[in-house]
């Protein structure tokens, strides 16, 4: 059985945590600040859920991001095979990559998302956060046997992007590392047992202002799944239990790669010539978030069984 956990502030900006159960929310009696020490705690959180008292209803509480910074946050590029194709690439030799955020991007689930007033196309990707439950030093044998002791529990994110930046510069660091670029939450959702055979089953959803834009199921789609993904990062990257990691998202963000024939005559034409015409174009594309767009993102199974609950924000221009 999952423990969704929560997260507050107090009036010294320490975290106070919560766990979810049928009757509210019940506060979990630790000294924990960040989500590592929450997870070396999980015991606590555990009697919380099993005997919750001062229970108060979820909605009264101003839920932060259940993931606390600094942290580090390593994404993957294009890992799934409808994402992939809608960028031009092919889903079958696509590489395995990653990319860093700052943790200064987290935000919470329910606060604005700022853009910068120098960005012009502003995009979003829902995604699922893995957070990390152990450490994992370079050099870390990860197995199917021993992936669920590493991995705490599940997020859900939003990678938001400031395109006009990533693509001219060819580099995702600071296109997609502002404050508030990486909202967080509503809930830190530990699993237990085999709950992670389930995660091919999750479904994620994202729209904006209530139209559907992104909503696809990990299983057939992501091309590397979390064993692959840690197997390559304990190579070079060491990993400790409150780290997040993004694992990349399906199909429809606002950007997507231009007829094959428009490609081809761009690639003949100088750099800054191609970038003016590429953003020209996309100038007319109404996906790209606009002041006041109301974005909800989603992941679950089907059935409820695992559910990381609603996220919802506002985009706010300068």
């Amino acid at each position: 059985m999952t423990l969704s956990v929560l997260r507050t502030l107090d009036a010294d900006d320490r975290s106070a945590w919560w766990v979810q159960t049928a009757a509210g929310a019940a506060p979990v009696r630790t000294a924990a600040q960040t989500t590592g020490e929450l997870i070396a705690d999980r015991a606590a959180v555990t009697a919380a859920a099993a005997d919750p008292t001062d229970v108060v209803p979820v909605a009264e509480l101003a839920l932060v991001s259940p993931v606390t910074a600094p942290c580090r946050v390593v994404a993957q590029m294009t890992n799934y095979r409808s994402h992939v194709a809608d960028a031009g690439m092919n889903p079958d030799t696509v590489p395995l990559t990653f990319f860093r955020k700052t943790s200064g991007s987290i935000s919470g689930p329910y606060d604005d998302v700022l853009k910068p007033a120098h960005v012009r196309f502003l995009d979003y990707e829902v995604e699922i956060g893995i957070v990390l439950g152990a450490a994992i030093p370079v050099g870390t044998a990860v197995t199917a046997d021993n992936l669920a002791d590493l991995v705490a529990g599940l997020v859900v994110t939003n990678d938001v992007s400031a395109r006009d930046l990533q693509l001219p510069k060819t580099q995702f660091f600071e296109a997609k590392s502002y404050p508030t670029f990486t909202p967080v939450g509503p809930a830190l959702v530990l699993l237990e047992g085999d709950e992670l055979r389930r995660f091919g089953d999750l479904r994620l959803r994202l729209t904006v202002n209530g139209e559907t834009r992104q909503d696809g199921i990990v299983e057939g789609d992501m091309v590397f799944r979390p064993l692959e993904t840690l197997q390559a990062l304990s190579r070079f990257q060491r990993l400790d239990p409150g780290d997040l990691l993004l694992t990349g998202t399906p199909v429809g963000t606002a950007l997507s790669a231009p007829p094959k024939p428009i490609e081809i005559i761009g690639s003949l034409l100088p750099t800054h010539v191609k970038w003016k015409a590429f953003f020209k174009r996309q100038a007319s594309n109404p996906k790209y978030l606009a002041d006041g767009d109301v974005m909800e993102l989603t992941v679950a199974t089907d059935d409820g069984a695992i559910h990381l609950g609603t996220q919802r924000t506002v985009v706010r221009y300068p």
